[in-house]
Order: C-alpha cells, then sequence, then structure tokens
C-alpha cells in the first residue's frame, strides 16, 4: 500500500506553464500500477501548450473553470467535471475562470518525457 500526503508534495514547475504535484506513477510506488496520477496549477488567463501524448488522459477539475481544446473541439469545464482526452490528440487546456485553475490528469499508461510531444 502506499499513502501519499498532499501537504507532504511539492509543486514542480512543468514546461506547459503549470505547476504538478506527482503523486503516483510506476517509478515512485511499488504497487504494480500502469498509470500516473498529477495534480495541475494553471494561472489565471494562462494555457498550457498544445501538445499530443501516446497515452490517453482523463482531467478532473477540482477548482476554477477551463477550456479545453481536443483536435479541433473545444470544451467547457468547470469544478467536479471531468473529461477523456484519447491519445495522439492534440490538445490544450486554458485557464478562463477568475481563480487558479486546479485539476487531476490521470494517465494510462503512465506518462513519460518521451512521449509527449510539444506543437507550438
Amino acid at each position: 500500500m502506499s499513502i501519499k500526503e498532499d501537504s507532504k508534495i511539492s509543486f514542480i514547475n512543468g514546461s506547459e506553464n503549470v505547476k504538478i504535484k506527482q503523486y503516483f506513477d510506476p517509478k515512485n510506488t511499488s504497487n504494480g500500477i500502469n498509470y500516473s496520477l498529477a495534480q495541475f496549477s494553471l494561472e489565471i488567463g494562462q494555457k498550457t501548450k498544445l501538445h499530443k501524448i501516446k497515452s490517453s488522459e482523463i482531467y478532473y477539475i477540482l477548482e476554477g473553470s477551463g477550456r479545453l481544446k481536443i483536435n479541433s473541439e473545444k470544451f467547457e469545464l468547470k469544478k467536479n467535471d471531468s473529461a477523456y482526452v484519447p491519445p495522439n490528440s492534440e490538445q490544450f487546456l486554458e485557464n478562463i475562470g477568475s481563480e487558479i485553475l486546479r485539476f487531476l490528469c490521470i494517465v494510462e499508461p503512465a506518462w513519460k518525457p518521451e512521449d509527449d510531444k510539444i506543437l507550438e
């Protein structure tokens, strides 16, 4: 069993204008998982870079509101909404609210730098 205490995990700066708290991934746990779970924070008016990854993703909004672009479609998300992003989809998430956008991201199979391609 693995327990991750939020207060003991520091944010790191990600390459896509986000702050990241990595909770679980196959490299930092020994329970045989094949996904990663992280919390992201995106400041007001900011957006992630247009990118795509080889894995599927699920976004779950904890606080704030955002606009998610998946390929040519755009979706507005608010607190407690979730979205599935298919593998190899061009995507970005933009904070369109008046507070920090905080969200969880589950990536399966687990995120790896070599599977992530920045498109801008």
